[in-house]
C-alpha cells in the first residue's frame, strides 16, 4: 500500500521560515518525480515544486528563490525548505508522486502552512 505522509507545517510569521517533508512508502522511490502542491481557501490547487528522479527542480514562479526542494532517496522522502514566506503561502501543501514509468500518480493527505503575524 502506498503512503505519503507529510509533516512540518506549522504557523509562521511573515518573513519566517519553515521545512516541510514528505516520507513514502510502499513505492519504488527512485521511479518517481516528487512534487509539492499547494490548496489555498477558496483557490484551485497549485504547483509549487517538482524534483525529478535526476534530482532536476523546478519552481513556481511565485516561490522561485524563496523555496528549495530536495529529495533523499535512502530515506525515502522530499523536503521543501521555505524561506521568506508570505502570507500568499497559506495553504495546505500536498506531495505528489509521479510514476515516470508509468500512469501511477498518488497523493499525500497535506499539512497545514499558515503565514501570519
Amino acid at each position: 500500500q502506498v503512503h505519503l505522509v507529510e509533516s512540518g507545517g506549522d504557523l509562521v510569521q511573515p518573513g519566517g521560515s519553515l521545512t516541510l517533508s514528505c516520507a513514502a512508502s510502499g513505492i519504488i522511490f527512485n521511479f518517481y518525480n516528487m512534487g509539492w502542491y499547494r490548496q489555498a481557501p477558496r483557490a484551485q490547487r497549485e504547483l509549487v515544486a517538482i524534483v525529478e528522479t535526476d534530482g532536476n527542480t523546478y519552481y513556481s514562479a511565485s516561490v522561485k528563490g524563496r523555496f528549495t526542494m530536495s529529495r533523499d532517496n535512502t530515506k525515502k522522502t522530499v523536503y521543501l525548505q521555505m524561506n521568506s514566506v508570505e502570507p500568499e503561502d497559506t495553504g495546505v501543501y500536498l506531495c505528489n508522486a509521479k510514476n515516470v514509468r508509468s500512469p501511477q500518480n498518488y497523493w499525500g493527505q497535506g499539512t497545514q502552512v499558515t503565514v501570519s503575524s
